[in-house]
């Protein structure tokens, strides 16, 4: 039976605590962008910090618009490291995640402009509900049912 105070999402309790001190110590960049984005305060739209997605933490994510959002240290520009943001960038949008990345220095020396490339960001992301399973299913079936033809023989 499921336990009601227990969340349902398939996060390791390794990976929670490991998110939780993310949280607990983050960059000024970061502080500074949770400042903006948190409360709904960005076209209100909520955001979650150190969001667990897949086997990775993302800075910031918006699920409503599936939108995560990347602020990235000096340590990220070496090539190796560049190669690592690629992977993680595909293993993340193939979850159906658009992900952009900023620079702390970006969002240091001129936040209001990363902030409305994150706006026009979450303005181009059309909201699409998803169809269950069963729906998706059952939409199928009917458009592979042959329609009938009206009968022209007068």
């Amino acid at each position: 039976m499921d336990d009601p105070k227990r969340p349902g999402w398939n996060i390791s309790p390794g990976q929670r605590r490991h998110a939780r001190e993310l949280r607990k110590t983050s960059t000024d960049a970061e502080r500074l962008m949770w400042s903006a984005l948190r409360d709904k305060q960005l076209d209100g739209f909520s955001f979650k910090r150190q969001v667990p997605i897949g086997p990775f933490i993302a800075d910031f994510a918006c699920h409503a618009k599936k939108l995560v959002v990347e602020i990235d240290g000096g340590q990220h520009f070496s090539d190796d490291a560049e190669r690592a943001d690629a992977a993680r960038t595909a293993a993340i949008e193939a979850r159906g995640f658009r992900l952009i990345r900023f620079s702390n220095a970006e969002v240091m020396s001129n936040r209001d402009g990363v902030l409305q490339s994150i706006a026009t960001e979450l303005a181009a992301r059309a909201l699409t509900p998803t169809l269950s399973r069963k729906r998706e299913r059952e939409r199928a079936a009917r458009a592979a049912k042959p329609r009938p033809t009206p009968d022209n023989s007068d």
